[in-house]
């Protein structure tokens, strides 16, 4: 199955509607998206508008490939269930989003194994054309390194005493 998000946010219709006419132009019927409320809505994509943290999470370990906009809930989970990620970005110049954050997230996820990146549609649609051949993703841990936590501590502590 391939399982496409777009967060919980907002719709991000950019992506659907490529994933969906991609899927009937590839006669792909593997496709789950969670589109968001108030959406577009797909005419050849099964999906649901919103889907709570158990099924998000079930989604993601069921599939063979996660796409998906360059949110970080998106990112986390996909990295720490070990499932390869193709991100395409929303874009703040086309009211998607505040700002281009999730531009400059995708582009520093680039270099992390099993995560692809499409910064437009053409990209998209590229890319999904190879969606069979998701290379192996890399998983993290779902808790902060030690040396983090203890970084943290630190700080919290001398920030109390001033």
């Amino acid at each position: 199955m391939i399982f496409v998000t777009v967060g919980s946010d907002t719709p991000f219709d950019r992506l659907i509607k490529t994933i969906d006419r991609w899927a009937f132009e590839n006669s792909r019927r593997d496709v789950f998206a969670q589109i968001g409320r108030n959406a577009w809505k797909p005419q050849f994509v099964a999906y649901s508008e919103m889907l709570g943290p158990h099924d998000f999470k079930r989604h993601v370990n069921a599939a063979r490939v996660v796409v998906g906009h360059a949110g970080m809930g998106t990112i986390l989970t996909a990295l720490q269930l070990n499932t390869p990620l193709l991100v395409m970005p929303r874009r703040g110049a086309m009211g998607e989003t505040r700002n281009n954050h999730q531009v400059d997230t995708a582009r520093e996820l680039e270099c992390i194994k099993g995560v692809d990146v499409a910064l437009d549609e053409r990209s998209l649609i590229e890319k999904l054309q190879f969606i069979d051949d998701a290379k192996n993703s890399v998983s993290i841990s779902s808790h902060a390194d030690e040396s983090l936590t203890s970084s943290i501590r630190e700080f919290i502590h001398r920030h109390k005493q001033s």
